[in-house]
C-alpha cells in the first residue's frame, strides 16, 4: 500500500483552527480519488514535550524537528501562531522549510507561519499572500513584494509552496488536497463549495465520490 506521510509542525500558541479542515480530510478517504491512498499525519515539534495551542488544547507531537528528512514527508504544512511574531523562536522551522523546498518537497503555511518563512528569504521569488500585504512588508529581509497576491490562498507549484491567511482554513485546505492530488477537480470544487459557502448542491457531487 502507497502511503502518503505528511508532517504538521506544532508549538506553543499554534492556531488550532487553521490546520484542521487539511488535516481532516486527508485522513478521511472517503471522498478521495482511487486507490483512496491512506494519508499518515506525523506532527514535528522542536522537542517530544507537549505544546499548548492558542485555545488551550495540549498537543504531543510525535517526534522531534531535527530528525525530520524531506525524503521522508510529502508536504510539510506550517500553522501560524503567537510565536511567529514574538521574535526567532520558530526560525527552525522556517530553516526545515527552506531544507524541504530545496529538496523539492511542498510546503504550506498559514498565518504567522508566512512571516517566518517571509523573513527566511523564501518568498523572494515564488508566489505567495498572507494576512495582508502590509503585514509581510514590515518583516525584516522580506523582498518579495512584487510576487504578494491578494488571494484567499496561493500556490505556486512550480517552487512547491502554498500561502494562506488566518481566516481562510478552508482555501488553505483546498489546496494541500489539490497540490497532493487526492480530490477529482469536481469533487474538490464541491468540497471546497460545501465548506466555504454552504452550498447544499454540493452534496450530490460529494455523494457520487463517497459511492466510487
Amino acid at each position: 500500500m502507497n502511503r502518503k506521510t505528511v508532517h504538521v509542525a506544532l508549538y506553543d500558541t499554534v492556531a488550532d483552527w487553521e490546520f484542521g479542515y487539511a488535516t481532516a480530510y486527508l485522513r478521511d478517504t472517503t471522498f478521495h480519488r482511487a486507490p483512496r491512498t491512506p494519508v499518515e499525519i506525523v506532527t514535528v515539534a522542536a522537542s517530544a514535550e507537549p505544546v499548548t495551542t492558542i485555545g488551550g488544547l495540549r498537543l504531543l507531537p510525535d517526534r522531534a524537528l531535527d530528525g525530520l528528512r524531506p525524503e521522508d514527508s510529502a508536504m510539510l504544512i506550517l500553522p501560524g501562531a503567537q510565536l511567529w511574531d514574538g521574535g526567532e523562536e520558530l526560525a527552525p522551522f522556517a530553516r526545515k522549510a527552506a531544507e524541504f523546498l530545496d529538496a523539492g518537497v511542498p510546503v504550506a503555511a498559514i498565518c504567522g507561519a508566512t512571516a517566518g518563512l517571509a523573513r527566511k528569504g523564501l518568498f523572494d521569488e515564488r508566489e505567495h499572500t498572507s494576512g495582508a500585504a502590509g503585514y509581510l512588508a514590515h518583516q525584516p529581509g522580506y523582498k518579495g513584494g512584487d510576487h504578494y497576491r491578494e488571494a484567499a490562498a496561493v500556490t505556486d507549484r512550480s517552487r512547491g509552496l502554498i500561502t494562506a491567511g488566518p481566516t481562510e482554513p478552508v482555501a488553505f485546505a483546498r489546496e494541500i488536497l489539490a497540490r497532493l492530488d487526492l480530490l477529482e477537480p469536481e469533487v474538490l470544487d464541491a468540497w471546497f463549495r460545501l465548506f466555504s459557502e454552504s452550498d447544499a448542491s454540493a452534496f450530490e457531487a460529494l455523494e457520487a465520490a463517497a459511492g466510487r
